[in-house]
């Protein structure tokens, strides 16, 4: 028997308050639905927009059977958000993503077993346990996945937890820094350039997908995502949007689901990593597309056929960091009314209360009627704010 969709005038619940979290209130808001939100931080991004906020720590038993009670489904925001604690919610309530799903992605081991054992490509990695089974390994080991980048297994973000390595002896000093955590040894590859594919999928299997993206990082930060990719083929675009679709199917994940790719110079494509929520990647899709992102979050949470991910609009996204609001380590205001006065640009700020260097603060999407007007005004954009972008 189909499940019956949860119609619009129930309580949905969020784990995790941030910018995602308020995003996806405005979505499921302007869809009729309520909100209740779990978050610790009193003053988190979705905590002023949301219906209801639950201040508590992701594994308190009693917000957590607060939540279940109030609410007909609920999803998270982010992948660390504690996977016990969905796994709590389920016995009362409709969860999607299953706690089982979060729980692939916040380990880098994992994640990396799981999307080889769906049969998509992989970087060359090495496994680091602890510091004795590192000690156990010599030097001609290391040297297969060298030169390369060691990553914690867990809680890394963001170019966070991430060191690069040339040497036997720099995995060595890295992993110690790293307090021995268990780690992956990754092989730093020849890259052409890296691309994210946004799936939906709802309980019944179906699948809605968006353009292939390509983005470009920062320190490890996304800087920009331009959509569609303009340096993908067609093979590479269909490679990727079949990979996700395996990886998703393998996991009956319910949800928005991003997975991210390199494209190397020989023209393969190798899998980095996946996201089980929204992704920073695809807030494009808020302004240059039927369904956004966060429409097809709540979609697929209530069993609602899932929405049309036709991009009407060629668009580039520009990710808006803290180090905006600063010159020469000296605060200042970011020129809004001169971004703004840009045609195509659409201005979202999270309603951060503090800005700090490299803290995401807001996004601007430039959908426009060519792809490379897009592009010119997001150059406009980053210079006005002096956000640096390769040439």
């Amino acid at each position: 028997m189909k499940p019956e969709p949860i119609l619009p005038g129930a309580w949905l619940g969020m784990l995790g308050g941030g910018q995602l979290g308020r995003m996806f209130c405005f979505a499921a808001q302007s869809m009729g639905y309520k909100v209740c939100v779990l978050d610790p931080d009193p003053r988190c991004p979705a905590s002023a927009v949301a219906d209801r906020h639950l201040c508590a720590p992701y594994l308190d038993e009693a917000a957590l059977a607060e939540l279940a009670a109030l609410c007909e489904a609920v999803s998270t925001e982010f992948e660390n958000v504690p996977a016990q604690a969905l796994d709590f919610l389920a016995r009362q309530v409709n969860v999607s993503p299953a706690g089982r799903c979060v729980a692939i992605a916040q380990d880098r081991i994992a994640e990396k077993r799981f999307i080889a054992a769906c049969g998509v490509p992989v970087a060359p990695h090495l496994v680091i346990e602890s510091g004795q089974a590192l000690a156990a390994l010599d030097d001609a080991a290391l040297a297969g996945v060298l030169p390369g980048i060691l990553k914690t297994a867990r809680l890394g973000y963001d170019g966070k937890g991430q060191v690069r390595v040339d040497s036997a002896a720099d995995v060595r000093a890295a992993h110690a820094s790293m307090n021995g955590v268990p780690c992956v040894l990754e092989k730093r590859l020849a890259l052409a350039f890296e691309v994210s594919v946004l799936i939906a999928r709802g309980v019944d299997g179906a699948v809605a997908a968006y353009p292939l993206a390509q983005n470009v990082h920062a320190n490890g930060i996304l800087a920009t995502t331009t959509v569609p990719a303009p340096d993908a083929s067609e093979i590479v675009r269909q490679a990727a949007r079949d990979a996700a679709q395996a990886i998703a199917a393998r996991m009956d994940y319910v949800g928005v689901l991003c997975v991210e790719f390199f494209v190397l110079r020989d023209g393969s494509l190798v899998a980095n990593e996946m996201a089980p929520r929204p992704h920073n990647s695809g807030h494009y899709t808020i302004d240059a597309c039927a369904a956004s992102q966060f429409e097809q979050q709540v979609r697929a949470m209530t069993r609602l056929p899932l929405g049309d991910t036709r991009q009407h609009s060629p668009a580039v996204m520009l990710n808006v960091l803290g180090d905006v609001w600063f010159a020469q380590g000296n605060p200042i205001t970011p020129r809004w009314h001169e971004v703004t006065a840009l045609p195509s640009a659409r201005l979202h700020l999270y309603g951060k209360e503090e800005a700090r260097a490299g803290r995401k603060m807001g996004h601007i999407t430039f959908a426009a009627q060519t792809l490379d007007e897009a592009c010119e005004a997001a150059r406009d954009a980053a210079r006005l704010l002096c956000i640096p972008l390769d040439a």
